[in-house]
């Protein structure tokens, strides 16, 4: 007997429970948690910026020794342009030009050298011999006046046995190498920047045409008008240092001579060409070796000399200087005064030799964009009107 089949009613189906929404500050918590999607490309696109500008600033701190030899060379290349273009103009090939001002400079530099140091060479030998006479007439100076018993043989062996000295011939045996590596260092120097300021030269037309080349035609104007004034005032700069040279070595001629100095125009001509074209140090180098070859003839010939150096770099930083720059270069003397002293700070003595023609040069291109108007009539009167003594009553 089988059992009954219960047949079960169909239920109803139960209907989901939706889930409960979180309370509303644990989601704001959540969103404030996720990454924000352009934080990881802001923070790689910083890291490359830094990168970046790393990079560029070591390789701008390697290669700015190279980059002021190139501007050197392009001021030098600027200052014989005039020359070259003119022999140029006759029919003869620009390099060809270039190379034959080049040869001058070096043949007149020189026979310079070479005439300056033969006579360098006379007097330090009749120096050396003297040496021992001005010492004793110097002992015998302080002896008479301080009432002293010095000797020459005496100081002579306390300085032979003195422990400075021994120190000093030391460092001077160890500092051999770094004198052959400046002499070095220099000399290729001198080489980059006679290249670069040959090729500026002679491919100064070809450098324009290339650089004009990828501007617009406005531009091309404005960039050969700056090309021109920048040769026409360092042209005006050079002959500046040119006319103080020449009132320098006069001015020199006439102390040496009056005292007596042997060889004064030889020191006359070295004092004027040193002293202007050499920066910073210039003056006191060219001063030095008057002052030495006057010790030779008079001990108080070398101070008078030294004093004479010393009161004409004054006169010439403060009055002629100023005055001659601004009427050649065409700027006031407040303003090549100040551009040397920046140029000195930013660049040394390249910058002190380069600041006045750079900023005439820059001074002349921008006044073309600088639209000036006419003074009004009350402008005019205030500025050309001489001012009246205001008289004050008088106390009783």
């Amino acid at each position: 007997m089988t059992p009954p089949v219960r047949v079960e009613e169909p239920t109803s189906p139960v209907p989901p429970v939706p889930p409960t929404p979180p309370p509303s500050g644990a989601a704001d918590a959540a969103d404030d948690a996720r990454m924000p999607r352009w934080l990881p490309r802001a923070v790689i696109l910083v890291l490359a910026l830094v990168a970046c500008f790393q990079l560029g600033s070591w390789a701008f701190h390697q290669l700015i020794g190279l980059l002021v030899n190139i501007l050197i060379a392009f001021f030098l290349a600027l200052a014989i342009e005039p020359a070259v273009a003119r022999m140029a103009a006759t029919g003869m090939r620009r390099g060809l030009a270039t190379f034959v001002m080049f040869l001058a400079v070096f043949v007149v530099t020189a026979g310079f050298l070479a005439l300056l140091g033969s006579l360098l060479a006379g007097q330090i030998v009749a120096m050396v011999e003297g040496f021992p006479g001005y010492i004793d007439a110097v002992i015998k100076a302080i002896n008479s006046t301080f009432h002293t018993e010095l000797s020459r043989l005496e100081i002579q062996e306390s300085v032979l046995r003195s422990d400075w000295l021994r120190k000093y011939v030391q460092n001077s045996a160890s500092g051999v190498l770094d004198v052959s590596a400046t002499v070095l260092g220099g000399l290729f120097k001198l080489l980059t920047i006679g290249l670069f300021s040959f090729y500026f030269a002679a491919d100064g037309p070809r450098l324009r045409r290339a650089l004009c080349s990828v501007l617009p035609p406005a531009k091309q104007a404005e960039v050969l008008r700056a090309w021109e004034i920048a040769v026409a005032k360092t042209g005006g700069y050079l002959y500046s240092r040119g006319l103080m040279a020449f009132i320098s070595g006069v001015a020199t001629y006439i102390v040496l001579a009056v005292l007596g100095v042997p060889y004064a125009p030889a020191l006359a001509v070295w004092v004027g060409l040193v002293s202007q074209f050499v920066p910073t140090i210039g003056t006191y180098l060219a001063g030095a070796l008057p002052v030495l070859l006057a010790f030779t003839v008079d001990p108080w010939y070398a101070l008078y000399v030294l004093g004479f150096v010393v009161i004409y770099q004054q006169f010439e930083n403060y009055v002629l200087q100023p005055k001659l720059t601004s009427k050649t270069v065409d700027i006031h003397p407040a303003v090549a005064f100040g551009s040397v002293i920046a140029g000195t700070a930013l660049l040394g003595a390249v910058g002190a030799l380069i600041a006045i023609p750079a900023v005439a040069t820059l001074q002349s291109f921008l006044g073309a964009y600088v639209k000036r108007y006419e003074l009004t009539r009350d402008a005019e009167s205030s500025t050309s009107r001489r001012r009246r003594r205001v008289r004050l009553p008088r106390l009783r």
